[in-house]
């Protein structure tokens, strides 16, 4: 399986595979990714060159975004001091599920992230989806805390405040083949 940059043209693709996953967890009772998501926005994340596509052959069979930029309201003034890689949209296609390649994705991300000199991988999870949490925590990621208020999407309640952490890893046997460039230097401080 190769990993590369995802590009413009992969927004109906992208929006078509999040919607794939909003109805298996609807399926779960979840409401997770219920809201449609803003094609613009999508696209600004892939032009900002922090979306990753998984395929398998002509396949997309994952995706992951990892930027250096932390949604508004979750991390403390403190955490923002460290330097971190933010885990988004984790995704992988039904019909590969079972097969771990979320957490290859996660080790993938974990070894970018090292390479970007990274202290931690971060991220945020639905905060009614305890399984997702579960999953992450058994990923090696450590619970920090529930964020409940903050900035939320039109004005809504916060929905993903739950927050968790790892070390990033360098070299993880994630198994595949890397196409990306390599990861900016993440720079801290004045």
């Amino acid at each position: 399986m190769i990993i590369s940059l995802a590009e413009p043209h992969d927004v109906a693709k992208l929006l078509a595979f999040r919607e794939e996953a909003a109805a298996w967890l609807r399926g779960l009772g979840s409401d997770q990714w219920s809201r449609p998501y803003p094609a613009d926005k999508l696209l600004a994340t892939i032009e900002a060159g922090t979306v990753f596509m998984l395929h398998d052959g002509h396949t997309t069979v994952g995706t992951i975004t990892l930027t250096p930029e932390a949604e508004e309201g979750l991390w403390t003034d403190e955490e923002l001091t460290e330097p971190s890689l933010f885990i988004n949209k984790l995704t992988v296609a039904r019909e590969y599920a079972g097969q771990n390649l979320g957490g290859r994705l996660l080790d993938w991300a974990g070894d970018r992230a090292y390479r970007a000199g990274a202290r931690w991988i971060r991220l945020d999870a639905w905060t009614t989806n305890e399984g997702l949490q579960r999953y992450y925590l058994a990923q090696g990621f450590t619970y920090i805390r529930t964020v409940h208020e903050g900035a939320a999407v039109n004005g809504g309640p916060r929905v993903s405040g739950w927050l968790a952490q790892r070390a990033p890893r360098r070299a993880a046997d994630h198994g595949f083949l890397d196409r990306t460039p390599a990861p900016e230097r993440l720079r801290f401080g004045a």
